[in-house]
């Protein structure tokens, strides 16, 4: 690779993403155009999450990506917090007359393209729900939004991208409450375990909740820059929704009450969160639970004589991985047969952040070995007998697993600081946004504060925001590293995406 991550972050990471084949950009700008193995990290993503989705008693289903406009006005809030990012489509015809364009068949009401769907899933609520039988509703979805972005950047701000929403009506506040801290949980534990991604827990602060939200709750990831990615997140609406597209239900008493509502989601940003935490000098890095390809077999095909045989000692192996379990799931295992010399497959597969690459020629063949390429140290390569490895390669997945989360960790811990005490400290640390150096300039700040909005406005020359109010708190009081005032909880400053 041309950039490493000290030398240019940003086109580092882009050249992570054209090296392993994962994306590129559409004609569309800030669209993009996920590729095979891209789509197939966010298909692992997908069938992981969707099973825990289920489990938890959520169906799936499906909300049109046209809303009336109408839906967004009534609820002002969640108008105000998308205004700015909604596609409108305002005609049903276009008449190309050479090079002149002309729009036909104006809508009596513009259609905003799905930026969110809470407006138009309460509209189908309110006819749903009429009875406390009726609840509760548990829904998820999996789609696209558009959102128009000024800043694009593949998978981690893009003009549409895929996620899944999920969204959940409820007799009582506290049952809602529960619902989205439960399906919170439940992105916890897809992040730290299959993505291998340590994360800090915690809510956000008012001025940062999702648009109409009571509370919402985040997980934040540390990138090797120093910068935290919001992952995902999950909401608490409360009744705001519910009072706005009038879903209403008898209750046990015979009353009319407005249902408490939830929605949660995360999207392909996940993939982007993936890329900046484990990926190296040499192009991505795929925990073994996410990767689409485990295992590549790469055949080393020099003389057509040896073909038939090479490939047979390809597929025993395959044969013998088949059916062995790796972190509760059968080992997916690929042969490359393409046409192409076996190095460059080989640092394909490298680039693309496969765990383990495996070249078989026919001098290994005749000593019935394989030459194997762990991603963890791409400059060791392993001469096992075939057998060796086939019985000892779940092993090294799962330890390649473990390792990936423990690195993450540990970079995360050592670019936390806990120590600064008051502005001037803070302030020195972050200094202004054009101080920021590319790896290792800043990380996170715990540190108390005071809950004024008032002063955070000093932190907008540095670039720096509050990420979340952190579940796990100090019960001892503080004083504000903003305002030196005394304050109550601790909260994680931080550069951001």
């Amino acid at each position: 690779m041309q950039n490493t991550r000290d030398k240019n972050y940003t086109e580092w990471y882009q050249e992570v993403i054209s090296g392993a084949d994962m994306a590129e950009n559409s004609p569309v700008r800030g669209c993009m155009v996920i590729k095979p193995w891209g789509y197939g990290i966010w298909e692992r993503i997908k069938t992981i999450l969707d099973r825990r989705i289920q489990e938890t008693g959520h169906e799936n289903c499906y909300f049109p990506l046209f809303i009336p406009l109408s839906f967004f006005v009534k609820e002002a809030k969640h108008v105000e917090g998308f205004a700015k990012e909604m596609a409108l489509v305002t005609h049903s015809r276009v008449r190309i007359d050479g090079t002149e364009v002309k729009l036909e068949g104006e809508l009596e009401e513009p259609l905003v393209v799905r930026p969110t769907s809470e407006t138009i899933i309460a509209d189908s609520f309110s006819r749903w729900i009429k009875s406390y039988r009726d609840l509760p509703v548990l829904v998820n979805q999996w789609a696209n939004v558009v959102r128009m972005e000024m800043r694009p950047r593949m998978f981690l701000r893009t003009t549409e991208f895929l996620w899944q929403e999920g969204h959940t009506a409820h007799a009582t506040a506290a049952e809602a409450l529960a619902e989205a801290k439960t399906m919170f949980d439940v992105y916890v534990e897809l992040a730290t375990g299959p993505m291998a991604m340590p994360v800090v827990t915690g809510e956000k602060i008012e001025t940062e909740r999702f648009p109409g939200a009571v509370a919402t709750y985040t997980f934040e990831a540390m990138m090797q820059d120093g910068k935290a990615l919001q992952a995902g997140t999950s909401h608490f609406l409360g009744q705001s929704f519910a009072k706005a597209a009038d879903i209403k239900f008898q209750n046990k008493e015979g009353g009319l009450e407005h249902v408490y509502t939830t929605s949660w989601g995360v999207s392909t940003r996940l993939i982007g969160a993936l890329i900046m935490t484990h990926s190296d000098d040499d192009g991505l890095r795929l925990p073994p639970a996410i990767a689409p390809s485990q295992i590549v077999i790469v055949p080393i095909l020099k003389d057509e004589k040896d073909t038939a045989a090479v490939m047979a000692f390809c597929e025993k192996l395959k044969s013998l991985l088949i059916g062995k379990v790796a972190l509760g799931e059968g080992l997916r295992v690929k042969i490359d047969t393409r046409d192409r010399k076996s190095q460059d497959k080989r640092w394909d597969w490298i680039k693309k952040g496969a765990p383990l690459v495996v070249e078989i020629g026919p001098r290994d063949m005749e000593k019935g070995e394989v030459c194997v390429v762990n991603r963890m140290n791409i400059k060791e390569k392993q001469f096992l007998k075939l057998e060796s490895f086939a019985e000892g390669a779940a092993d090294q997945l799962e330890t390649m697993q473990k390792d990936l989360y423990a690195q993450a960790l540990s970079y995360r811990d050592k670019n936390t600081r806990t120590d600064i005490k008051d502005f001037a400290e803070f302030k020195a640390y972050f200094g202004k946004k054009a101080d920021f150096l590319p790896k290792g300039g800043a990380g996170f700040v715990r540190a108390y504060w005071c809950g004024d909005p008032e002063s955070l406005k000093v932190l907008d020359e540095m670039a720096v925001t509050v990420r979340c109010i952190p579940f796990e708190q100090n019960p001892k009081p503080g004083i504000c590293v903003l305002t030196g005032k005394a304050a109550t909880q601790e909260v994680i400053f931080g550069r951001s995406y």
